[in-house]
Formats: C-alpha cells, sequence, structure tokens
C-alpha cells in the first residue's frame, strides 16, 4: 500500500486518483500505523510552508516521515512537500524538515527572461531537463513538459542531488533524488502521461538508485 500524507496541504484527491488510475492500492492518511505499513509515501501538498510545517509537527507526521526516510522506505515529495524536505525556506522564514541539506527560495523580483518580465507565481507547462540518470525518470524523453504552480523553488546544497532542471527566468532544480527520495516541484499527476508515467516508475521504485 502506498500512503499519500495528509496534513491539511490539499492536492490529495488528484493524487490519489492518479495513483489508482494506475493501478496501484493506496491511502490518503495521517495515521502512524498506515505510514509505518506502507510500502512507499507520498508527500504532496499546495499552500505555504509555514502553516505546512506546523500542521506536520501537530499531527506528529514530520518525525514519522523523517523515520521513514532514514530507514530507506521509498518517498516521493510533491510540490509543497517537495520544498519543506529541505532545511530551510525563506516562505514564512521557515525552519522545514531537514531530510535533503539545502533551502528553498522566492524566485527574484522582477524575474525577466531577456526583456520580458514573468509572472510569479510560475504557473503553467514548462519543460525538464533530465540530467542525472534514476529509474523514477527512466524513459522521460528530453523536453518533456510538466505542470508548475509555484513562487519558491529549491536549491539543493549539492548539485548532486538535482535529477531534473527548468528554466523560468533562472534555472531552477525541479527535480530532486536523494538517497531514497525522488522530489517534483512540479505536479505529475497534473502532467498527462509524462507525469503519469514518472508516478508509476515510482510506485514501482525499490528506493535504490541504480
Amino acid at each position: 500500500m502506498i500512503a499519500i500524507i495528509d496534513y491539511k496541504a490539499g492536492n490529495l484527491a488528484s493524487v490519489e486518483r492518479a495513483v489508482r488510475k494506475l493501478g496501484y492500492p493506496c491511502k490518503v492518511t495521517n495515521k502512524a500505523e498506515d505510514i509505518k505499513n506502507a510500502e512507499r509515501i507520498i508527500f504532496p501538498g499546495v499552500g505555504a510552508a509555514g502553516q505546512a510545517m506546523a500542521d506536520l509537527k501537530a499531527l506528529g507526521l514530520d518525525n514519522l516521515i523523517r523515520e521513514a526516510f532514514l530507514g530507506g522506505k521509498p518517498i516521493l515529495g510533491i510540490c509543497l512537500g517537495t520544498q519543506i524536505i529541505f532545511e530551510y525556506s525563506e516562505e514564512n522564514d521557515t525552519t522545514c524538515m531537514g531530510l535533503v541539506p539545502g533551502q528553498v527560495r522566492l524566485f527574484p523580483q522582477p524575474l525577466m527572461e531577456g526583456d520580458t518580465r514573468l509572472k510569479i507565481p510560475h504557473m503553467g507547462w514548462n519543460g525538464m531537463k533530465i540530467v542525472r540518470p534514476h529509474p523514477v525518470f527512466s524513459g522521460v524523453e528530453a523536453g518533456s513538459e510538466f505542470y508548475f504552480v509555484h513562487s519558491y523553488y529549491p536549491v539543493p546544497a549539492d548539485d548532486s542531488y538535482i535529477a531534473g532542471l527548468t528554466g523560468y527566468g533562472l534555472e531552477f532544480a525541479s527535480a530532486v533524488a536523494y538517497k531514497n527520495l525522488v522530489a517534483l516541484q512540479c505536479h505529475p499527476e497534473k502532467s498527462g502521461w509524462v507525469g503519469l508515467k514518472v508516478l508509476d516508475s515510482f510506485c514501482r521504485w525499490d528506493g535504490y538508485a541504480q
């Protein structure tokens, strides 16, 4: 069973539908027993980092996820769930979970591409360049587009953690792979067939970056 973590950060139903469409049993839950017994964890979310961390701590989920990570269980972060796995976020000046070394920054303002001022949040379809071979991204073709909605972006402490890059005024880490954790700044559940392909690969991944 795949546990989809419920920490009041929304975006759960669409992730659950996508996983079930792929044929994998899953459960939206915040119960310790479910999370401990799950084969894999999906950690989605939309909203603000400060409130998300407050809710995780209030529910005792921060420690459960940390234990699962340290125990080698495959974990997938999505959007806000990607940002708060790092050590710190500029959003709400938030100390985050610290599973992955690095921080999360606000897009600079104004954000320019040539003479064009870009809108923040970064919203819509954009390409992702896979820069590091990984089982979860196997078969993702160069230039594949994913759906994004975000104003903040991950900055891993080491470039070796970066699996995918996307350009929006600047080049940022849109996919991260670190030990038994993979994280996406985009929304794979809203990214059509290529997003489903990534989700399917995660649901079959054993947690090792062969």
